[in-house]
């Protein structure tokens, strides 16, 4: 993997003479109070302004900053004009955009495509305030503000739409955000290293145009320019240009110009001695070679090329390896890229190391911006993940190699927000990362992992190359409790289980201190159909951490459980991995209150399923085999239906699903029955949700107190399946309908009951 620049050995800009800002300016008043007559830089963002290390307006702000930039913020800006794009004035460099934390598109809308009632990245959770493809509009808007101005598009919204990409909400591939965006260049993935060198460009007086050797980054042009080998992967069945095996032992020159000079001068002697040539051949040079995908106009139409880009666009992501592709869109071509040089552990240090005032802008005052009160008092080690899971984008945006803080960048931060920020108690909430136990895990050799193109190091199994010692996390987590003031460590981030199984003084570690009575993770399914497309491990993995996490938990005399999440409707499910899942659950004495369904995010290898049928895991082709989708609206509800098989708003639809899948002995009033025969009144019924929540007109005003997904049945249950209460009815419903068979008074044969379509 070539050498990249270290973040902080750029020279410092003029304008560091300012200072550092206690925040970041958001309107003239403050830039007047700081002494500043412009700003070089203003990033426009969908959320908003949190000066904290977990915001992404604050990172690349105070990074842009401490290059001595002066850096101005619009948070949530006015988008039907141009107005509020023009309230800092016209930056000195460029406008820098971004969605926000979330793509605009799920952060509006439930898989159901249903509007969300509110907004985790808003003061008071209100929604609406930002539009759809929120990206696209801010750049336009921007434009049309300083027509002149550059635009760099970042952040994960242009990350997972960077290429064609299928859009779940209007059920079509739109083409490269970059196209509709207007915008000069996009960055993709965690931008620090590439918007650091564009912005010391432009400062030099160099022109965004001319800046196309930059990793991460996407821009338009009309050809590929000399010197570049370009690699034909437009079409599934016909291989790339295949270049003849190189003679070494010949001059390979043109042979009719080497017919020319040979009819101007004497022939030589064939018996000479001459010198060995070897020439390198041009593929092998991957800095200089360009893999050409699909046009967006075929992958528009053509829902198997789709797949095969996406299967193209996966197995480039390796920062060691990965070659730049170009895609045309209409006239032009979209080119990427190679992904960006993974930073270092004192970049990271760095990065995380900048004047942070942790809380939010002074201009909310006292409104709670949902999405901060959740983070506040946990501290970020690592990025990246490995898992390579196909509906997630982590490793699409932050990579799949682990990028680490140092212990004492850790602990000073925790010690930072101990002293510093308002209302702490003694309580991390959390510790972790995209994943919380893949601190400083990474291939045992260098040279492998510049090598590899596999997309998960954990899947089918546990890669031999890579070094699964826990004991540095370990460390860390004993250094962190043992701070003064600091009562508590919470791990509340994701855990990779199969992987912590491989470490028992982890787990023992984890448990014993760490755990604050539940532990969430994420076995999503228990049927290898799905979990094969998903790309996670088999739920033994899982009974295998159990059994450890139960073992620890009655060593450390702690009653502690663990909260499984599972995804509804994944590629590769049927209706009956869904019913096998519900047994599972119900054999287990789980009751998820709150489920998942699919959720198609743009440029996931899981959408490029959904979207095709066809698996991008392995060589697509037209006649490869296609994937189970799960696409209907009444489907999707009864794979949800069969995860809440507890619910009796569900159970209709259950049994009559059930009894055309020929499972009506699942169907009764027994222990070993997965739902009852017996229908309740609709005000019999009362969700756990509702059963919990705050009493309407209640003093207490917040958010809804909910059973968590998968804690064990309460104690007014019994720990049973079904409480007292329901078995007296299903017995009632029994003899009611042993009443109806002997002919008396209200008897009579039942009308049939449809039987859903597939």
């Amino acid at each position: 993997m070539q050498a990249a620049k270290p973040l902080f050995d750029y020279p410092k800009y003029w304008a560091e003479c300012f200072g550092p800002a206690p925040f970041l300016p958001m309107s003239r008043e403050e830039m007047d109070q700081l002494g500043w007559d412009s700003c070089d830089i203003i990033i426009v963002t969908g959320d908003a302004y949190v000066d904290h290390p977990s915001f992404g307006m604050a990172i690349i702000g105070r990074l842009l900053e401490a290059q001595g930039f002066r850096v101005g913020i619009i948070a949530q800006p006015d988008w039907r004009s141009k107005d509020d794009f023009m309230k800092l004035g016209e930056p000195n460099l460029f406008f820098g955009v971004a969605a926000g934390n979330m793509d605009s598109m799920i952060n509006r809308y439930t898989a159901d495509k249903k509007i969300r009632s509110d907004d985790a990245y808003t003061p008071g959770g209100l929604a609406g305030k930002r539009p759809d493809r929120a990206s696209l509009v801010y750049s336009q808007r921007c434009k049309e503000a300083y027509t002149h101005v550059p635009v760099i598009l970042g952040g994960i919204e242009a990350s997972l739409r960077r290429i064609a990409h299928y859009d779940y909400w209007q059920d079509k591939v739109r083409r490269s955000i970059l196209m509709d965006a207007t915008a000069d260049i996009l960055l993709y993935g965690n931008a620090e290293r590439a918007v650091v060198e564009i912005a010391q460009r432009l400062s030099r007086g160099e022109k965004v145009e001319a800046i196309t050797d930059v990793r991460g980054t996407a821009f338009i042009r009309r050809d590929t320019p000399e010197g570049w080998f370009e690699v034909d992967s437009t079409r599934i069945d016909r291989p790339g240009r295949v270049d003849k095996i190189i003679n070494p032992y010949v001059n390979t020159q043109d042979m009719e110009a080497c017919a020319i000079e040979q009819a101007k001068g004497p022939v030589e002697d064939p018996n000479e001695a001459k010198v060995v040539q070897i020439l390198e051949s041009p593929r092998m040079t991957r800095d200089k070679t360009v893999i050409r995908l699909p046009s967006f106009e075929k992958v528009r139409n053509d829902p198997v090329l789709y797949a095969h880009a996406n299967r193209v666009l996966h197995l480039e992501t390796n920062p060691g390896n990965a070659r730049a592709l170009v895609q045309k869109h209409g006239e032009v071509d979209v080119w990427f890229n190679p992904p960006p040089i993974p930073m270092t552990t004192e970049e990271m240090d760095y990065v995380f190391g900048m004047p942070y005032a942790r809380v939010p802008h002074p201009a909310y005052g006292k409104e709670k911006i949902p999405a901060y009160e959740m983070i506040r008092f946990s501290v970020n080690i690592m990025r990246g993940c490995f898992g390579g899971c196909t509906f997630c984008s982590i490793t699409e945006h932050e990579g799949r190699i682990i990028q680490n803080r140092s212990h004492e960048s850790i602990i000073r931060e925790i010690e930072e927000m101990r002293d510093k920020v308002p209302g702490f108690t003694g309580v991390v909430s959390d510790l972790g990362g995209p994943t919380a136990n893949m601190y400083r895990i990474a291939c045992k050799d260098p040279e492998i992992e510049k090598h590899c193109r596999k997309p998960s190091c954990v899947f089918p199994g546990i890669c031999e190359n890579l070094n699964t010692d826990h004991s540095s996390l370990i460390e860390l987590y004993r250094k962190a409790r043992a701070l003064p003031g600091v009562k508590k460590i919470l791990i509340a981030s994701g855990l990779r289980y199969d992987l912590a199984v491989e470490s028992p003084e982890y787990v023992k570690e984890l448990v014993t201190h760490h755990v604050g009575g539940y532990l969430k993770i994420a076995p999503e399914h228990t049927e290898r159909g799905p979990l094969d497309k998903m790309m996670k491990p088999g739920i033994g993995s899982y009974d295998r951490f159990k059994q450890m996490f139960e073992k620890f938990s009655k060593e450390a005399g702690k009653e502690q459980y663990l909260i499984p999440y599972f995804i509804a409707a994944h590629p590769g499910t049927t209706d009956e991995d869904m019913m096998n899942l519900a047994l599972w659950l119900k054999r287990n004495g789980f009751r998820a209150d709150q489920v998942q369904a699919f959720y198609p995010s743009p440029m996931a290898t899981a959408t490029a399923m959904y979207h095709s049928g066809k698996n991008p895991l392995r060589k697509v082709t037209y006649k490869s085999d296609g994937v189970t989708i799960v696409k209907s609206e009444q489907q999707r509800r009864l794979h949800k239906a069969f995860l809440r098989y507890h619910d009796p708003k569900g159970w209709p639809m259950l049994r009559e699903a059930l009894e055309r899948m020929g499972r009506s002995d699942l169907i009764g009033n027994g222990k070993h029955h997965l739902i009852p025969t017996y229908q309740p009144q609709t005000d019999e019924y009362q969700s756990a949700r509702r059963k919990n929540s705050t009493p309407a007109g209640s003093k207490k005003v917040g958010k809804v107190l909910t059973q968590h997904n998968g804690l064990p049945p309460r104690a007014s249950d019994g720990g049973k399946p079904w409480d007292k209460r329901e078995q007296a009815k299903a017995a009632a419903f029994a003899k009611l309908q042993e009443q109806k068979k002997g002919g008396k008074p209200g008897g009579g044969k039942k009308k049939p009951r449809p039987v859903a379509p597939r």
